[in-house]
């Protein structure tokens, strides 16, 4: 479900086909994409200055149901502050992106204590990442708000506008340095621009790209055991297809 940027959306369907172990085209996943630039913005709603999105989430999801999937990714981090509302609508998987990004860092550093977070102003004023890693037992760190204003969101919006990446990407660089400085071992490039322009930022930090963590979980639910998922209440109907 692309209830994001166009550019992330393709960086998510990129990471799929990249992720795929497939020799032909018939090898690969069959998937449906709903994406509708229309809906709300997230961190507008969460912070109380614009729309809820969930009306519009809700007819995203009807349409990927009448498509017959099997789960859905939803490769927005900010909009997962509202997958738990709309799970009470569906009997479809969804997958939780928070909670692979995270298990993504252990990957990249499996001692890891202490993950920085690069994300938007919704993001962080939902908590997101901090109840995701308490229960997994790391500590967050964010960027200082006058950081988060002046690096990271002209950053995002650098990418949504069409605006200097190369810019952009020495202002998340600047904010990687910072969160290497506060103790972050690892980062999460927690909102789905943000990888688009992190060259810089790997080197001073290793940076999990939370498309590319969403991607590796995927294929996990497609198996029929998902590990990272938000199950709503309810059986799965067995008379789903078999879309991602």
């Amino acid at each position: 479900m692309g209830v994001l940027g166009p550019l992330a959306t393709a960086h998510f369907y990129r990471c799929l086909i990249e992720s795929t172990p497939a020799h032909s085209d018939q090898d690969h996943l069959p998937v449906a994409i709903w994406a509708d630039p229309s809906v709300p913005d997230r961190t507008r709603a969460l912070l109380g200055r614009g729309p809820s999105p969930v009306p519009a989430m809700l007819a995203g999801l009807r349409r990927l149901e009448q498509a017959e999937v099997t789960c859905v990714a939803i490769p927005c981090n900010t909009a997962h502050a509202y997958v738990r509302e709309l799970g009470e609508h569906t009997d479809v998987v969804i997958l939780d992106m928070i909670t692979a990004a995270l298990r993504s860092c252990r990957t990249v550093r499996p001692d890891v204590r202490r993950v920085g977070v690069l994300a938007t102003r919704g993001t962080r004023a939902a908590r997101l990442y901090e109840q995701a890693g308490k229960r997994l037992g790391l500590d967050i760190l964010g960027v200082r708000s006058d950081a988060q204003e002046r690096l990271v969101d002209a950053a995002i919006r650098a990418v949504k506008g069409g605006g200097d990446l190369d810019r952009a990407s020495r202002a998340i660089a600047e904010a990687a340095r910072e969160l290497c400085g506060d103790g972050a071992e690892v980062a999460v490039a927690a909102c789905t621009e943000i990888p688009l322009m992190t060259a810089r930022a790997q080197a001073i930090l290793p940076i999990v790209d939370s498309t590319a963590a969403l991607v590796d979980h995927a294929p996990t639910c497609l198996r029929g055991s998902p590990r990272v998922a938000v199950r709503p209440p309810g059986p799965v109907s067995s008379s789903r297809g078999h879309r991602a």
